[in-house]
């Protein structure tokens, strides 16, 4: 091993802890620079794997609800579309990725119980072929989804709103439709009561406090001229959903719109983006702050060790070879807390589920009320490409810190070091 490694390593206190004390001293100066490089790159892996777990958890509950793929047609009346809706059906599972196909209409109402009043997003649904295109049967606490039947005026909604309303089965409910009529008293919604035949739950607040599905025949008929019907579909991989939807946007009659559950929830992904760039930005400013004191270790090493440098100098050290012990020692320091913080911050990553739960028990407290959150565990989701970049990152800004100190350390003169010392 050349000497330069030898000594770098040493100074990145690799090297016995023995000897003067200002060796020591330099050697628990690395050790601090080390440890606040690793705990900046753990807490930047930990953070974003969370933030996965809980983008992926919200992501996978609002698709039990919503569609990969819509087909609608723009311009026509329901009862044109839910005649034809087969068609449609039939021309997009030719795709091998679909799987499953229904119709469905989609309209805004207001939902009306004694005082109370609600603004809902109603789904008109075939109760016997929803099943294949969401998991709303699997999601039912109360009643049951072939409650709907065409005629009978049944709806199913979620908890949240079935708490504000007041409602329970059996209970009934004033729907008003946007469109009405114009009479010489005024304007007169078009209104009709529907009887609760189901309560279910989807984990995710927004839907389960104003979401409502009846009988896709029932809402053709209740909006009549508001509103968007069509065909929902659900493939095998939901992350191919735009591919597919861009196929068969190719592939269908000119006229027929296919959107993905992408472009539907195209502001709630950009803002998780955001936040989740931001937060790395934060979160990375620990591990600026790491090679920060890195540099400045590194700069009171240069000053502790210029009778040392003065000495290799006169023994035929170039300036060079010099500033090569610096950058080694740096560098080791970066690798080393580097390392050691993508091996914790996985570690934690993984066994998230484990390690809280013990401190919930340790503290005594509850990190995440069920009640609230609708999850009693901390969701985790480690993923390499985030890794990589905070390793990466941490690395090229240990790298970084080296520069100035190798430079400093190369400029010293031993003829001047000597006579001062």
């Amino acid at each position: 091993m050349a000497y330069e490694w030898w000594i770098g390593a040493r100074y990145a206190g690799l090297g016995r802890w023995r000897g003067r004390g200002n060796d020591r001293f330099v050697s628990f100066v690395a050790f601090s620079s080390m440890t606040g490089i690793a705990l900046g790159v753990a807490a930047l892996i930990i953070v974003l794997s969370v933030m996965n777990g809980f983008q992926i958890q919200v992501r996978d509950r609002m698709l039990s609800v919503l569609p990969h793929i819509e087909l609608t047609v723009p311009g026509m009346g329901h009862e044109y579309v839910l005649r034809h809706w087969q068609d449609l059906a039939e021309q997009a599972k030719d795709r091998p990725e679909v799987r499953a196909a229904a119709p469905f209409v989609a309209s805004q109402a207001m939902l009306a119980r004694g005082r109370g009043l609600s603004g809902v997003q109603v789904r008109g649904i075939d109760p016997s072929l929803e099943p294949g295109v969401s998991d709303l049967a699997g999601q039912m606490i109360e009643g049951a989804l072939d409650s709907l039947a065409p005629g009978r005026y049944h709806l199913i909604l979620g908890t949240q709103l079935a708490r504000a309303l007041g409602v329970g089965l059996g209970d009934t409910v004033l729907l008003l439709a946007p469109e009405g009529s114009v009479s010489p008293a005024g304007f007169a919604p078009r209104m009709r009561q529907f009887t609760v035949s189901g309560i279910f739950a989807s984990g995710h607040y927004e839907y389960d406090s104003s979401l409502v599905f009846i009988d896709v025949q029932d809402a053709a008929k209740v909006f009549r001229g508001s509103g968007t019907s069509g065909v929902r579909l659900r493939i095998g991989d939901m992350q191919q959903a735009p591919r597919v939807a861009q196929a068969l946007l190719d592939a269908l009659p000119a006229g027929v719109l296919a959107s993905d559950w992408t472009q539907n929830n195209r502001t709630w992904f950009a803002a998780v983006q955001t936040e989740k760039r931001m937060m790395f930005l934060i979160l990375a400013l620990i591990v600026a702050v790491a090679a920060f004191n890195l540099l400045s270790s590194l700069v009171m090493a240069v000053k502790d060790k210029r009778a040392d440098i003065a000495i290799l100098r006169t023994l035929g050290a170039t300036p060079g070879q010099v500033a090569r012990i610096f950058l080694i020692q740096g560098a080791l320091i970066g690798v080393m807390g580097t390392a050691l913080g993508v091996a914790g911050g996985t570690l934690v990553a993984f066994h998230v589920d484990v390690i809280v739960p013990w401190i919930e028990r340790l503290l005594g407290i509850h990190f995440l009320p069920q009640q609230i959150y609708f999850i009693s565990e901390l969701p985790s989701n480690p993923q390499l490409a985030d890794i990589l970049v905070i390793g990466g990152t941490s690395l090229a800004l240990s790298l970084l810190a080296t520069i100035y100190p190798g430079w400093r350390a190369a400029r010293l003169q031993p003829a001047r070091i000597l006579r001062h010392d």
